[in-house]
């Protein structure tokens, strides 16, 4: 009887390990089968290391930079969280995704794709012959390159000495890793060095070039921030340590989501933000018998950038200046659109977008009146967009491209979500 037990006992056991075995080898092969690399893909992580092998010390910052530690609903439609999008889906991101596609659309040249996709992809720079892989990976859904990776990050070494068009960061191609941190501890993985870039503006403006007036400076400008940089708002003081293998030994790091604000009511909640940063609209104005005319002055704060957020490149701003009589009724009406349409984007400079931070633009405007109409005020309305809206022709160009109707729905939806004009300030004067 003993003996039988035994023999049993071995015999499930041996079945188990059998069993564990077999579905290991089918779950290894499914995976090599679903997810094979490209050579091509191979040739770029030679240089950027994939970000799931710094995982392996590097399991916080990893979680954070893609959002593991942020499943929100955000986060899984959009690839944003807290209204931010996340560097982790610079790929992924179905607005990317949108927007990337309209605007091939519109025949950009090599050189044009390439620019295009240099700060969403930082590796395009060392490997241009691969940008249009990787549009059509974006294109498809199926995306096994990595964007703004750890290793595009941190193989960073120095930016641009002048204002030069954007991207202004320079990669050093190799196996040294930077980052903010002196004397960094040898390892068996890769070498390291400090660079004060890490602790300066300039290296956040090397892509983020519309937020300061100055890409080069390191500081932030005004006496308000003085001693302040991007990193110390949008990285997330805490404590601890950099990797995973150090126990009990911390010191200031900073968070790896780096959160961001883009929907004006949470900015309403700071009134101290809320005068230096938002916009703000004056008039000056004059009238005569037959018309209306003068100047809407769009002021921004000295804080380090302007409001709204989003790609600097996209963003849309309208200045409506309205005319009414004494009774409220409208007289007369003019709208002045600030922003690149799909068709020019990446032709040519990147123009400097209306609402900039420390900046103050004017905008002339000649309305005329009604024969008999009595002007009694003048609004000036300013509004914004995330991304242009298209123009009917092309978006009905790209939504052919698209393989069904579930996908062409998703796609309207967004565009609408996302070029929808919104408010962000308005200004009356009586004349």
């Amino acid at each position: 009887m003993r003996r039988m037990q035994k023999l049993v006992i071995m015999a499930m056991v041996a079945c188990v390990v059998g069993i564990n075995a077999l579905y290991h080898d089918r779950a290894v092969a499914q995976k090599a089968e679903a997810q094979p690399t490209a050579p091509w893909v191979a040739e770029i992580e030679q240089v950027f290391i994939r970000s799931e092998d710094c995982k392996q010390c590097h399991d916080r910052h990893y979680e954070e930079w893609k959002g593991m530690r942020e499943q929100t609903p955000d986060l899984k439609t959009f690839g944003r969280v807290d209204a931010a999008l996340l560097h982790g889906t610079s790929l992924e991101s179905p607005v990317f995704k949108t927007v990337l596609g309209l605007w091939l659309q519109t025949g950009p040249t090599a050189e044009e794709r390439t620019r295009c996709l240099s700060c969403h992809v930082p590796s395009v720079t060392v490997f241009p012959q691969h940008t249009d892989k990787i549009n059509q990976q974006v294109l498809s859904g199926k995306v096994d390159v990595e964007g703004i990776s750890c290793a595009s990050c941190h193989l960073i070494n120095a930016v641009s000495e002048t204002p030069a068009p954007p991207p202004t960061f320079k990669l050093q191609s190799g196996k040294v890793m930077y980052g903010p941190y002196a004397e960094p501890e040898e390892n068996l993985v890769h070498p390291a060095s400090q660079s004060d870039l890490y602790r300066g503006a300039n290296y956040c403006a090397a892509c983020h070039f519309d937020k300061v007036k100055d890409v080069t400076k390191r500081d932030l400008p005004g006496e308000i921030l003085q001693g302040t940089i991007c990193q110390d708002c949008h990285m997330e003081p805490s404590t601890g340590s950099s990797t995973s293998r150090r126990g009990a030994m911390t010191r200031s790091i900073g968070r790896h989501w780096f959160r961001g604000v883009v929907i004006p009511g949470i900015m309403l909640k700071n009134r101290n933000l809320q005068a230096e940063w938002m916009p703000r609209v004056d008039v000056e104005a004059v009238k005569s018998p037959a018309s209306v005319g003068g100047t809407v002055l769009v002021r921004t704060g000295s804080l380090p950038h302007s409001f709204p957020d989003g790609d600097p490149v996209l963003k849309q701003f309208v200045v409506t200046i309205t005319v009414k009589n004494a009774q409220g009724q409208e007289l007369a009406r003019e709208q002045k659109r600030f922003g690149l349409p799909y068709e020019q984007i990446m032709r040519g400079p990147i123009p400097e977008p209306l609402v900039r931070g420390g900046t103050t633009k004017r905008v002339p405007f000649t309305l005329a009146v009604p024969a008999g109409a009595v002007p009694a005020t003048v609004e000036a309305l300013l509004s914004y967009a995330l991304i242009p809206e298209p123009s009917p022709e092309l978006k009905k160009k790209y939504l052919a491209t698209l393989p069904g109707e579930k996908e062409r729905a998703a796609a309207t939806k967004l565009l609408e979500d996302y070029a929808q004009p919104r408010v962000l300030t308005f200004r009356n004067k009586a004349l």
